[in-house]
């Protein structure tokens, strides 16, 4: 969306607290929009928020809500959290306001000289795309709590936080404003949108890497060794920055609340749902936790940094198409992995093994066949949580092929530069020459020539994988590096049908695409009334569940237009699982870009 110059003039209360309030900007005085935010009862679930503006000059005000946060490629319409919405003058008299559209509430004040607009957010969605109170904490995110003017996203931006009466801390990766408490400042609204904040009574660990210092906020914290803990979160830090070789920030948050799933990247910060208990007695579990902590600081440069040119400067009203997700998300599962190892935290084997298991869990996808990795990117706001029979059999992640992807381009580019380039320097080059010199994020084209400059050759077969469903001649690349990978598929006996249980009652929830199931007429939601005549009860579905006892299941089922007899028949269905190891005898040269690419 193209940035028009400000024309409006927004300034604080009193000269002197603007002043002193955004002493370590660039932007004067006078431009900056002021957000207060409040949560006096938590236990309702509603922040009141209050935006004031002064010396407008405009005759109409177009005050917006982002319908997504970036990083999470889902319309949320958080609009629809929206409810008392009022504007007052300089005099403190009531404004008309109409809404227009879903996310646009429009103001008529050619001759006020103040406007305060309020309004309450309802936040009680478990995500960390989307706001959050209740008495335990509150999780503000940004796209969710702040408006903005129409076209006028470079504003700086001021926030004063007023966390409830019986919480302790209010943590951010926005800078503070001195001598005012939870008062935080931003440059413009993209760089508030990509600040949340977390407040409650949390734990909080810290450290510091090359004088910069690294915050963990954690919310309910288990006990735990504290020192390892922080240790390990210190040489993730540690191994990721050095790779690139900058820090494009002055301090690092790590916002981590309770129990949940999922996590999202911001150039600065994190925030992420703990869904481990921090038992680090418990190695897989431990690894796991953190390997999703070095997936989402490394994010910090492949996205927020190093980003596909459609990621940013966003609009936020709509959809951001881009065919490179396979890249930002998938290059990042195959760097978490690495940066690990260079960690020290991960072994040669461990990064091998999550290797496979990751390029099984798409190669074995009824969707391999249907969707190309830049297919999947693109799609992806059709898909991100669109979770059905339709997609499980159609679909495929660009995190996993991504991570394939990137894989070979590293093996093609040190086998071709006798290793003496990487794909390191392909991150470093876009890193450095278009955010750096450019401010600017790369197109598909400029992607594959810095690939192709590094390597000094073509790249057309990696980048013809990338754009189709053709089948990948990993052992090939994998030779350069003297690994051997299983290719060799087993089939595993199936059904193709999986089930779900509502009440006493068995529904179909999946069905594999064109098995025997598929075609003889199953359908999803389709309850199982019988099988071989036998009522359904939690022994005889076990028939379903272990078909190798068994070639054909005749089953009575209930769908919406009646009751009907099915007979199914088990299929191979064929599986592979991609298992890498290295080779006995190897040349110097394998030698050298395994032992260079992975450590021991």
């Amino acid at each position: 969306m193209k940035r028009i110059k400000p024309t409006l003039i927004f300034v604080a209360l009193t000269i002197l607290f603007l002043v002193a309030s955004i002493a370590n900007t660039s932007a004067s005085p006078i431009d900056t929009v002021f957000f207060t935010v409040s949560m006096e009862n938590p236990s309702t679930h509603y922040f009141h928020v209050e935006l004031e503006c002064t010396g407008l000059d405009l005759q109409e005000y177009q005050f917006k809500m982002p319908a997504w946060t970036p990083g999470y490629y889902w319309i949320l319409d958080l609009a629809k959290n929206v409810t008392d919405f009022q504007v007052r003058d300089e005099r403190g008299e009531a404004l008309a306001w109409e809404k227009t559209k879903k996310d646009t509430w429009v103001v008529e004040a050619p001759n006020a000289k103040k406007l305060t607009v309020s309004y309450d957010v309802f936040a009680y969605q478990r995500s960390v795309a989307e706001p959050w109170l209740d008495d335990g904490r509150a999780f503000i995110s940004p796209t969710g709590i702040f408006m903005y003017l129409n076209e006028k996203l470079d504003y700086p931006v001021n926030i004063k936080v007023n966390p409830f009466a019986d919480w302790k801390n209010v943590s951010t990766g926005l800078k503070e404003v001195k001598n005012e408490p939870n008062t935080f400042i931003a440059s413009n609204f993209d760089e508030l949108y990509d600040c949340p904040i977390l407040a409650g009574n949390m734990e909080v660990l810290s450290f510091q890497l090359n004088e910069v210092p690294y915050t963990i906020v954690m919310e309910n914290p288990a006990e735990f060794d504290r020192k390892t803990y922080t240790s390990d979160f210190r040489k993730i830090a540690k191994s990721a920055t050095e790779l690139i070789g900058d820090v494009p920030y002055d301090k690092y948050t790590y916002l981590i609340m309770d129990q949940g799933f999922g996590g999202l990247e911001h150039r600065n910060s994190m925030a992420v749902f703990s869904n481990s208990n921090y038992d680090i007695t418990n190695s897989e579990g431990y690894k796991g936790w953190l390997s999703f902590i070095a997936h989402e600081f490394f994010h910090l440069y492949n996205v927020k940094t190093i980003r596909p040119i459609e990621l940013g400067p966003f609009d936020y009203s709509q959809e951001n198409y881009t065919n490179m997700l396979w890249v930002a998300e998938g290059f990042t599962v195959y760097y978490e992995y690495l940066v690990l190892n260079r960690a020290g935290l991960f072994s040669r084997k461990e990064v091998l093994d999550a290797l496979s298991h990751t390029f099984a869990k798409f190669e074995n996808a009824n969707g391999r066949k249907l969707l190309s990795a830049r297919q999947a990117s693109f799609d992806t706001w059709l898909n991100f949580f669109n979770w059905n029979n339709h997609t499980d059999n159609t679909t495929i992640s660009y995190y996993d092929i991504g991570c394939a992807l990137g894989m070979l381009l590293d093996l093609k580019i040190r086998n071709e530069t006798n290793n003496e380039k990487s794909l390191d320097d392909v991150m470093r080059s876009i890193y450095y020459d278009f955010h750096k010199k450019q401010n600017r994020g790369y197109t598909d084209d400029e992607f594959r020539a810095v690939c192709e400059k590094i390597a000094g050759c073509s790249l057309e077969e990696i980048f013809n994988y990338a754009a189709s469903t053709v089948p990948m001649d990993y052992q090939k690349y994998l030779s350069f590096a003297g690994i051997e990978i299983n290719l060799n598929p087993e089939k595993e006996i199936s059904f193709g049908v999986s089930l779900r249980k509502n009440g006493d009652n068995w529904i179909v929830s999946d069905i594999d695409r064109n098995s025997p199931a598929w075609q003889k007429g199953l359908s999803i939601d389709n309850q199982i009334l019988s099988i071989n005549g036998k009522a359904v009860n939690d022994e005889s579905i076990k028939m379903l569940s272990n078909p190798k006892n068994t070639g054909k299941l005749s089953l009575k089922v209930s769908g919406r237009a009646g009751e009907k007899v099915i007979v199914i028949e088990t299929f191979g269905k064929a599986s592979c699982d991609y298992k890498m190891v290295p080779v006995a005898q190897m040349s110097t040269k394998q030698k050298t870009i395994l032992e260079s690419w992975i450590q021991e």
